[in-house]
């Protein structure tokens, strides 16, 4: 077994015990018509079956059920409104599936459909169930194929795309490897139809991403594009998942290790989930402006939130859920999970814990935000005080 140490390397992935991987909806339909591809199915089913014959586990995250439901609605395009997205996914996933079914059966494999929401790995207790379920179908000698659950995703809480599904599913299984397959057979350092752009093969950190220019358009049934498999293989790569982004013509060259697509080095340890769901998939449901003093403890010296440092409140929130915590220009630092409702929260800020519960009683000597469920985020784009 490749050590631990090596994970940078191909060799890692040809080693891996459990694999995620990822096939979008452009990689499973036809060029014409936007229907699935019987044919690409069955070449992933085929390279995924190679793995489990040598005794790796595979769970497969797949798009394409609202491409499926696309020609029995007679429709010629993905639509934009959310209720026919709903309604072609309720068509189409039953279609795609079954296709998986067939094709898994004739390599003696049992497919088992797995829907999630984002609520599945937002909230802690929905995170663990479905990690217990997807453990248990692997234990069984299932294929897990995962989808988000469009018929019931809502444009507020849904993932958007499959790739970061595939990459919080990859650590919600605790995967050796992600893989990430696509219409592109590698990242680029441009649009690869242009001249002098070449294959970038490796990825250690942001810095080798710093002058690449990822495009940002979907195909015309799919919602993802490169940035979303990009930022999916960041997601992982940080949470010490080496990640493959490559074609899915290449899905076999790629888990026999061979030198195809991109590789995205595992650069950070394996987090806690509820750091990693906070960090990639909860949605910050208010906002506590802080002070300069409160974001140098939260961000250099990692400390506690105290109200003391807090300026302003915006949003609806109770006690228990998601909220970003913004600098004094507006931008996010870091993201917690609130011990207070929001409507407790005016009557503290700037004052001390000790002061607080003097007055109200020990139950406010509490921290605003708990250090062990803080994470820090990137830099993001400033917005006003109404933002």
């Amino acid at each position: 077994m490749t050590p631990l140490g090596d994970r940078s390397e191909r060799g890692w992935l040809l080693q891996a015990q459990r694999i995620v991987v990822k096939v979008g909806s452009s990689s499973l339909t036809r060029a014409a018509g936007g229907d699935i591809d019987h044919q690409r199915v069955q070449a992933v089913v085929d390279a995924l079956a190679g793995s489990r014959g040598q005794g790796r586990e595979v769970v497969l995250v797949s798009s394409g059920a609202i491409a499926a439901g696309l020609l029995p609605l007679a429709l010629t395009i993905r639509p934009k409104d959310l209720a026919t997205q709903q309604a072609a996914a309720s068509v189409g996933q039953g279609l795609l599936m079954a296709q998986y079914t067939t094709a898994f059966a004739q390599h003696g494999l049992t497919a088992g459909q797995v829907l999630l929401t984002a609520d599945d790995v937002i909230r802690r207790s929905h995170y663990a169930n479905a990690r217990r379920t997807l453990t248990r179908l692997l234990d069984l000698g299932v294929v897990p194929v995962v989808n988000e659950n469009d018929t019931v995703a809502t444009d507020e809480i849904r993932f958007g795309d499959n790739d970061r599904l595939a990459a919080l599913v990859a650590h919600l299984v605790r995967a050796d490897a992600l893989v990430l397959l696509s219409d592109v057979d590698a990242l680029y350092t441009g649009p690869p139809s242009q001249p002098g752009v070449r294959r970038i093969e490796r990825v250690s950190g942001p810095a080798d991403l710093a002058d690449v220019n990822i495009g940002k358009v979907g195909s015309a049934v799919g919602t993802g594009g490169m940035v979303t498999k990009v930022e999916a293989a960041s997601i992982a790569a940080t949470a010490g998942i080496p990640t493959l982004l490559t074609s899915t013509d290449q899905v076999e060259a790629g888990l026999a290790g061979e030198p195809v697509g991109t590789w995205f080095a595992a650069r950070g340890s394996r987090q806690a989930s509820r750091l990693l769901w906070l960090a990639h998939a909860a949605r910050a449901a208010g906002k506590l402006w802080l002070d300069d003093g409160a974001v140098a403890a939260v961000v250099q010296r990692r400390m506690s939130l105290l109200p003391a440092g807090v300026t302003r409140v915006d949003g609806k929130f109770t006690a228990g859920d998601a909220v970003d915590l913004l600098d004094p220009a507006g931008r996010a630092v870091a993201r917690g999970l609130v011990n207070f409702d929001a409507k407790e929260v005016p009557a503290l800020l700037g004052r001390s814990t000790r002061d607080l519960a003097r007055e109200l009683g020990e139950g406010y000597s509490r921290e605003l935000v708990h250090r062990d469920d803080l994470v820090l985020l990137q830099a993001r784009t400033a917005v006003g005080p109404g933002g």
